[in-house]
């Protein structure tokens, strides 16, 4: 905290209560005041404003500070910023000499660097010859020259050196630009180069509008078409929302925002008018950008592709809002048809009309199971229930949850009691907080692993709309490990994700191989699962490199902490396959555990079937039940590898 008397003399002057009072609702307690955390989202008065002492704090996450940090983490202000705005409201005038940063911030030459970067790629796109193929790009998207000022576009040219050598004369260093991710090192051998090349660059601000990273989409063949700056002292890709650095005042007036997948969806929707739009960076959206978009609004509205990879990015970011107590809508744009395309082509006006068709994002999952009739038979409705559940399960809004239930209940014929006491077993089988019109507090964010686990079963594949049904349904382990005849696999089940993730970073070659025979949305360990699905999307391409750039950190960790145990695999073959016995094991003793639970719902000659589908399963249990056996003993003599 400064000791600059000015700085005190304001604090001191300012209203703390009136001040955080226009951002939050609050109400006294005491000689406090009291109201619901804007930095968590949540709906208790876990947040504490104390007049007296001239702080904030949340009990809850954690949040505290003075005035001038209420504004700053609220507003996205600098210091400087949240001085004058303060000293204004108590009619103060701060010297300009007087509104400097309370001491120096460490992360500013990154900032510097990442700004001079990004004038030197805008100059490499407008007056190099080598931004020609980069002109001809941005023309054929629409996007003339204004535009492209104004979003900072810029150009990483196909060379090794001249990148170097100019931020060398603007004074930064091959180590800082090796630690900002400009400059790549393979080993301490080899000389540093561009890490981005032969690409359109897109600076990525922060909300205060700071330049801390960049996204490079490849001109070419170049793989990945999309690359993103990695970790750094300044950036963050699991908090840093693109386009909110322009879009966070606006986001604020209208209290709405459109959720994009891309740079280029979100720039057509300012180009359009609209300007109240953010884009994950090329992740799923995390609970860190779902924590920075309710700073601003609670309303959502998700406009993804509407290919399958749109839908189940859709669903996922749905419940990570719905966890954050916002109304989620989604906006169904025409088969084919993406934010950029759709705009591009039919305009902003259009794409109001499809703002006002726009549903719940709860009632979304419904037409698309009803469309595909997964509620018209009895099995096929216990498994559109295991879609419903995890939607359920993250809204954090009583009320809301109850409304679900009874939409789930009026689909399915299955009582409202029966779906409150699902809807609390979460999927690893530990209560849950009740469900009911009664409930009061917040709904916990529930743990990684029930995360991961609604995530893989809210997923929407070819299968959700045609209503065939999955090969290996995503059936809750707690259904698994329901009576005493059932198979505890769960460490097992680890150790074969672990081994099998092991065996694909050692010869990537097997990665399809293995997909062919496990489906890596089954996998149960968020960061196995992760992994592997990013193997899938490098194919022949795979590099530590580049599945780093693909995973977040603690992603990364694990993979690290794999390749460190060497060659721990003593016969590579005969571990995949025992990995894969184990899950399939895992697989069969959950739909037996299904039947169990479906059973006393159906028919007489609906449980004929079941019975006969119950003794053809226990058959393949008694011909698998010896290897199997084998297959579970040898993977939990394994070592695992650290997760954390």
């Amino acid at each position: 905290m400064s000791s600059d008397p000015v700085v005190e003399r304001v604090r001191e002057a300012a209203d703390i209560v009136q001040i955080i009072g226009e951002h939050v609702k609050l109400k006294r307690a005491g000689g406090d005041f009291r109201g619901p955390c804007p930095f968590h989202g949540g709906k208790n008065p876990n947040f504490s404003v104390s007049p007296k002492r001239g702080q904030y704090h949340c009990f809850k996450c954690g949040e505290s500070g003075d005035v001038f940090s209420f504004l700053q983490k609220q507003l996205g202000m600098s210091f400087p910023d949240a001085l004058r705005s303060v000293a204004s409201t108590v009619g103060i005038e701060v010297p300009q000499q007087r509104i400097e940063r309370p001491g120096p911030d460490p992360r500013d030459p990154f900032w510097e660097m990442n700004a001079v970067a990004a004038d030197y790629f805008q100059r490499e796109l407008w007056e190099s010859d080598r931004g020609a193929a980069a002109r001809a790009y941005l023309d054929g998207r629409g996007i003339k020259r204004a535009d492209a000022d104004r979003f900072e576009l810029g150009f990483a040219p196909d060379d090794i050196g001249t990148f170097r050598t100019h931020m060398a004369t603007m004074g930064f260093d091959v180590d800082r630009l090796i630690d900002g991710g400009l400059l790549v090192r393979r080993d301490e051998k080899s000389e540093p180069r561009p890490r981005f090349r032969n690409r359109v660059m897109f600076p990525i601000l922060d909300a205060s509008g700071r330049h801390v990273a960049f996204g490079g989409r490849a001109l070419g063949d170049a793989e990945p078409k999309y690359l993103n700056s990695p970790e750094t002292p300044v950036f963050s890709k699991s908090r840093t929302l693109y386009a909110l650095g322009w879009c966070k005042n606006d986001i604020r007036k209208a209290d709405r925002v459109f959720v994009v997948e891309g740079y280029m969806d979100a720039i057509r929707l300012m180009m359009a008018g609209l300007n109240t739009v953010v884009a994950p960076l090329g992740t799923a959206l995390t609970e860190l950008q779902a924590d920075l978009i309710v700073r601003y609004t609670r309303n959502i509205f998700l406009l993804y592709d509407s290919d399958q990879a749109g839908l189940k990015a859709t669903f996922r970011a749905g419940d990570e809002l719905l966890r954050h107590g916002c109304a989620v809508r989604v906006i169904t744009l025409p088969n084919g048809e993406d934010p950029d395309t759709f705009v591009r082509a039919n305009g902003a006006t259009a794409l109001e009309q499809h703002v006002s068709q726009s549903v719940d994002v709860f009632e979304r999952k419904i037409q698309l199971l009803d469309r595909g009739g997964w509620f018209a038979e009895l099995q096929k409705k216990r498994r559109a229930l295991d879609r419903l559940l995890p939607t359920i399960r993250a809204t954090s809004d009583p009320l809301l949850r109850e409304l679900y239930i009874g939409r789930a209940a009026e689909k399915t014929g299955i009582a409202k009691e029966a779906l409150i006491r699902e809807a609390n077993t979460t999927p690893r089988g530990e209560p849950r907080k009740p469900v009911s019109s009664h409930e009061s507090g917040e709904a916990g964010s529930g743990s990684d692993h029930e995360r991961a686990g609604s995530g893989d079963i809210a997923e929407l594949d070819g299968n959700f709309e045609t209503g065939s049904a999955p090969a290996a349904d995503s059936i809750p382990l707690a259904a698994v490990r329901r009576g005493d005849r059932r198979r505890n696999y769960d460490g097992g089940v680890i150790a074969a994700e672990r081994e099998l993730v092991r065996a694909m970073l050692s010869d990537a070659h097997r990665t399809t191989e293995i997909a062919e025979k496990v489906d890596p949305a089954r996998f149960t360990d968020e960061h196995y699962r992760a992994i592997f699905y990013a193997m899938l999307d490098l194919e022949d391409d795979f590099t530590v490199e580049r599945l780093a750039d693909r995973l977040e950190i603690d992603d990364v960790a694990v993979v690290n902490a794999l390749l460190e145990e060497g060659d721990a695999q003593i016969d590579p073959d005969k571990t995949v396959s025992a990995s894969i016995a184990v899950l399939a094991m895992r697989d069969i003793d959950a739909r037996l555990a299904e039947i169990d639970r479906i059973m006393n719902l159906a028919t007489i000659p609906e449980q004929q079937d079941l019975t006969r589908e119950k003794l053809r399963l226990q058959k393949e249990i008694e011909l698998l039940g010896q290897p199997a056996g084998k297959s579970f003993k040898f993977l939990k003599r394994r070592q695992p590898a650290p997760t954390e």
